[in-house]
């Protein structure tokens, strides 16, 4: 498997990913009636994807494959678990790894690691989560594309971090070291009155045409340098799962929360599949609540 994987990276290492990644944003995007006909029935076929469950289960009422790989889910289908301190899956999707950091180690696959200083992009600002709890959950192209917020919060800022786009699966994970801290990402930090800050980290992937949140729009792949944007004066605040963001293709998204906040449940492990709204963890609610008005953020 170590040589199959290394093979694998080397592959990807010599193909254009961010110019591959611009054609299919063109083809996805279009509005063509045979072309998205063409690349949704492709695309169910390929992946098994199941419209049972899709707001719009015929693919003549999608207007191009990204309004069908982007679809939202009917009413209901995806209940958020009710208990107050109940922290839930943002995606659907499997486990890749789950736990707790090392100090500021996070476990990428068997005996690979990276820090979270590289993955946020900011040495001091990942100081908050040393030997806090995560999760990485990855989302194939068979799975429901729209990412929530795992628990009440408030958007407290962003981080924009270009990279690279190498594929996201088990194969690259074992076989490229640092491969999170390495690839197009988008860095969210939330403030949450029962748990703290804790942070969703949309990472982006080969043929991932952009990643699309709810209050900024479009973040596409090869956006040039870093870029922070602070929300602390703004009251965006979101409900336990309620929609975040979504991916133009099958990615991942990483949960950091800082020490003692977050506790998994002991009957979710790697490679277990997970769906919004299921319950992951309890919040270890060992602080006092925490004032998260737009007011006491920016004082």
């Amino acid at each position: 498997m170590h040589h199959k994987s290394e093979l694998f990276v080397a592959v990807q290492r010599l193909l254009p990913k961010h110019w591959l990644s611009r054609q299919v944003a063109r083809l996805a995007e279009s509005r063509m009636i045979w072309l998205k006909t063409l690349l949704i029935k492709r695309a169910m076929h390929s992946f098994d994807i199941d419209l049972s469950e899709a707001d719009r289960p015929k693919i003549d009422e999608y207007h191009s494959f990204n309004d069908f790989f982007t679809r939202s889910l009917r009413a209901g289908v995806r209940p958020i678990d009710p208990k107050v301190d109940a922290i839930v899956s943002p995606a659907d999707g499997a486990i890749s790894q789950i736990g707790t950091l090392e100090a500021d180690r996070i476990l990428q696959a068997k005996g690979v690691h990276y820090s979270a200083a590289q993955l946020l992009g900011d040495t001091q600002h990942a100081k908050n989560y040393l030997n806090g709890a995560f999760v990485t959950v990855y989302l194939s192209p068979s799975n429901y594309h729209r990412v929530h917020i795992p628990c009440e919060g408030r958007l407290l800022q962003t981080r924009y971090i270009p990279g690279e786009l190498f594929s996201v699966n088990k194969l690259t994970a074992q076989g490229l070291p640092g491969l999170f801290s390495r690839n197009e990402r988008l860095v969210c930090e939330f403030a949450s009155p029962s748990i703290g800050n804790f942070c969703l980290i949309f990472v982006g992937a080969m043929l991932v045409a952009g990643i699309e949140t709810v209050w900024g729009g479009v973040e596409s792949p090869g956006q040039g340098s870093m870029r922070s944007q602070q929300f602390h004066k703004h009251d965006l605040y979101f409900a336990k799962g309620e929609e975040l963001a979504r991916f133009k293709f099958g990615s991942t998204v990483i949960m950091l929360f800082q020490e003692n906040r977050c506790n998994w449940l002991t009957t979710v492990t790697a490679e277990d599949e997970v769906k919004v709204g299921e319950l992951i963890a309890t919040q270890l609610n060992t602080y006092a609540p925490l004032d998260v008005s737009p007011q006491s953020l920016s004082e």
